[in-house]
Order: structure tokens, then C-alpha cells, then sequence
């Protein structure tokens, strides 16, 4: 049976691309056959485009991705799309392929990496990457911050997911600073005992940068 895995943030920026494809090098180095899915991406568009998550996830692990829609603006895609003035796909529709792409059996996992944190919104109907894992019975994986501010964020996701009946599988830490200070040393010891929820993996500041042969030697490492 294929296994379904949602990875959220507690916030934007927290390095839930990286901890996505940690856990794909992880699952493909135990011989599991992984697939990587990107509802919505935005901040494609301009001068400065962002990159694809998917495609910094296959170039780092080499694992099959698949993203389903895409917009211009750096944004919640909700609001990119009503300023595009573009459709998007309904949460119930993502949760449609990702249970056919599941089904077909070509994959023993697949991970479907959300757009920013729990709450924000994948489509025009308000629909969250919270109703995706409840539709999909997906396991939840939480990515934080190392530093101040995210007891506090990491709590409230937990709560939210709680209160929908879903026990987050897990905790991991998205950029571990080469030099932690007293808040990030605390907040290692602190997030599980606050949470309980356990800490799966410490993924190091830089971590995105290596090469990918490297990158896919050192992620199981970085996890408990």
C-alpha cells in the first residue's frame, strides 16, 4: 500500500523544500520507489522567478515529481490566482490525483509538499492544505524554525491538525544554524516536550547546496 506524506510548515521560508526532499532521499535510500508532489507553486513570474520546488527536490534526490498548478506572483495562491484572474484546481480535485497517483502502484510513497503553512489556502474555494491530508488520510510532517517564535508556531499547527483528528507523525527542524544560539539550543529540547510530538530530523543550514550525491549520502543522518 502506497504511503501518503504531507509536509507543512509552521511559516514561509522555514526550509520545507529541503526537509521534503530529505525525506524522499531517506525513503529512496530504503529502497522505496518515491514520488514527490507540488499542489500549487507560485512566484514563478517576473525578473526574479522563484525556482520550482519540485525541481530542486529532483535535482537534489533524483526522485519522480509532478506539480499540478503554477502561478506568477510570489503569493498565497488563492490571492496570486484572483490577481492572474486564473482558475486553480479544488483541494477536493488535488486530493482526487494525488489518491489515483497513489492507487496506481507505480510509487511506494508519495510526498505531497504543501504551499507555505497549514492554513493557507490551495484554491478559490478556501480550501487548505489541512482538508488535503484529512481528505487524502495522509501522515503530517511539521517543518520549523530553528530560532525564536517557533514554539509558538509549531504549537498552534499541531493544535490545528489535532483538532481535525490527525497526530502529526512528526517534528523536523528545516536549517539547524552552524552556530546555534541559547534560543535554538533551547527550542531542540523544547519543541517535543511542548508539542509531544517527536523530532524527526535536524536538517543543517545549507543543507540545499550540496551536491546531489552528497545530499542523498547525508540525509538519512539528519534524522533521529
Amino acid at each position: 500500500m502506497t504511503r501518503l506524506v504531507v509536509v507543512t510548515g509552521t511559516d514561509t521560508g522555514v526550509g520545507k523544500t529541503i526537509a521534503t526532499a530529505a525525506l524522499a532521499a531517506r525513503a529512496a535510500g530504503q529502497g522505496e520507489r518515491v514520488l514527490v508532489v507540488k499542489p500549487v507553486q507560485t512566484g514563478i513570474g517576473g525578473a526574479d522567478p522563484d525556482p520550482h520546488d519540485i525541481d530542486t527536490v529532483a535535482a537534489l534526490t533524483g526522485v519522480d515529481t509532478l506539480e499540478l498548478a503554477a502561478l506568477d506572483e510570489p503569493l498565497a495562491p488563492d490571492t496570486a490566482a484572483r490577481r492572474a484572474g486564473a482558475t486553480l484546481p479544488t483541494v477536493a480535485d488535488h486530493a482526487a490525483r494525488v489518491r489515483a497517483l497513489a492507487d496506481a502502484g507505480s510509487h511506494d510513497a508519495v510526498i505531497v509538499e504543501g504551499a507555505g503553512g497549514l492554513l493557507v489556502r490551495l484554491d478559490l474555494d478556501g480550501g487548505t492544505l489541512l482538508d488535503l491530508a484529512e481528505l487524502i488520510g495522509a501522515e503530517v510532517v511539521i517543518v520549523a524554525r530553528a530560532g525564536l517564535g517557533t514554539l509558538n508556531h509549531t504549537e498552534l499547527t499541531v493544535a490545528a491538525l489535532r483538532a481535525r483528528g490527525i497526530e502529526p507523525a512528526g517534528v523536523v527542524i528545516g536549517a539547524w544554524p552552524c552556530s546555534p544560539g541559547v534560543a535554538a539550543s533551547c527550542n531542540r529540547d523544547d519543541l517535543p516536550r511542548h508539542t509531544g510530538v517527536p523530532l524527526l530530523a535536524v536538517i543543517p543550514e545549507g543543507a540545499g547546496s550540496l551536491l546531489p550525491d552528497a545530499f542523498v549520502e547525508a540525509a538519512p543522518s539528519w534524522f533521529a
